[in-house]
């Protein structure tokens, strides 16, 4: 069997979860405190308006760059037609035109709508990566690679928990 390093990723987090060893969301910091926003976005509520606006899960993933399990959201098996927006603040964010199987147990894409997302780099868990946010709130969404299917060759591997889906009307 020939593993990718996502797939290999991907298994592992699966396992751990499997046996349980890992939390249902894992979180950078591990502290209850959240380091001070590099930048200010268009949509600002405090700490305590995002916690009461959010689910546990939603606030740990949009607001403290935490990350679900694997194949836990319903959004890995939405195939229909429309737009993905940020559960936060309802900015959209994909289109259901770029969606495709990653394999890798989340929602995956291969370009965000123009001016929907930000980049920033991740330094955590011991490897170099490249963290998504919503431009509109900063919510941390998920991580970008390089391993995607064309035309971009990017994969945009997206927490479900931080997002919804609107059909096409």
């Amino acid at each position: 069997m020939n593993l990718t390093r996502r797939h290999f990723l991907g298994l592992g987090g699966a396992a751990a979860a499997a046996v349980g060893i890992a939390p249902l969301l894992v979180t950078r910091s591990g502290s209850a405190q959240a380091a001070a926003p590099a930048a200010t976005f268009p949509y600002t509520l405090t700490d305590a308006q995002w916690r009461e606006r959010l689910t546990r899960e939603q606030y740990q993933v949009l607001r403290r760059d935490g990350t679900e399990r694997p194949y836990s959201s319903p959004l890995n098996d939405e195939h229909g037609k429309g737009t993905f927006a940020c559960a936060g603040c309802e900015h959209p964010l994909f289109s259901s035109s770029t969606k495709f199987d990653s394999g890798t147990g989340w929602p995956s894409f291969w370009q965000p709508l123009p001016s929907a997302v930000g980049e920033t780099r991740d330094r955590s868990f011991g490897m170099t990566r490249t963290a998504v946010h919503c431009a509109n709130c900063g919510g941390h969404l998920g991580h970008v690679f390089d391993d995607g299917p064309r035309p971009t060759g990017l994969r945009y591997c997206m927490n479900g928990v931080a997002m919804t889906f609107a059909p096409q009307a």
